[in-house]
């Protein structure tokens, strides 16, 4: 998901293509998606707001983009998942330490959910979270927040119940949606080097 106008950081560029370490964050996620077996194709799905982001996903093989209205993330998230059908992994472009061992292991907490399920039973939808204590401790923003978690903007979109994975893990904690957050971003790299 990279369409939305990016508001709350103030940059001169696209907020997909706000560079964490000197990548774009939207590149960083398509390379995390792009390495788990079991995503499948990676679509990044731009808007009239994200112009700039849909020329440089263009340039990639691995990457199919998608035009959604850019009316907001719910009507951007059902617009793209209209094209390429449930159940989908969504993740939101601010997410720059996206790895992909957090793709599959998201996808092993819906396969434990679906456990022993038939059927319409079987569509669970997953969020992933982190609690907001993480979030405050890092020093990253907490803009969505419910029973003390937040969600990460890392999902398994389906048609049936909501289920959720708490994760520990601070790269999942940092949404970049304000300056402050991209700093956070970059001394977690920078520590993991």
């Amino acid at each position: 998901m990279c369409g939305g106008a990016g508001t709350r950081l103030d940059a001169d560029v696209e907020k997909p293509l706000f560079e964490i370490a000197g990548r774009p964050m939207v590149s960083r996620v398509c390379d995390a998606l792009a390495a788990p077996e079991a995503v499948g194709t990676v679509h990044a799905a731009v808007s009239p707001q994200t112009p700039e982001t849909r020329d440089h996903l263009d340039g990639r093989d691995d990457v199919v983009v998608l035009a959604t209205p850019g009316e907001g993330y719910v009507a951007d998230l059902d617009a793209a998942l209209d094209v390429v059908g449930r159940p989908a992994v969504t993740v939101a472009a601010d997410l720059p330490l996206l790895a992909p061992e957090h793709v599959e292991r998201a996808l092993d907490a819906r396969r434990d959910a679906t456990a022993g399920r038939d059927g319409d039973d079987a569509a669970v939808s997953l969020s992933v979270v982190v609690p907001v204590a993480l979030k405050e401790r890092l020093g990253a923003s907490v803009e969505r927040a419910f029973d003390g978690l937040a969600p990460t903007g890392l999902n398994v979109v389906d048609t049936g119940d909501d289920s959720m994975y708490t994760t520990y893990d601070a790269r999942l904690a940092v949404n970049v949606n304000r300056l402050e957050d991209a700093a956070v971003a970059e001394g977690l790299l920078e520590g993991e080097r």
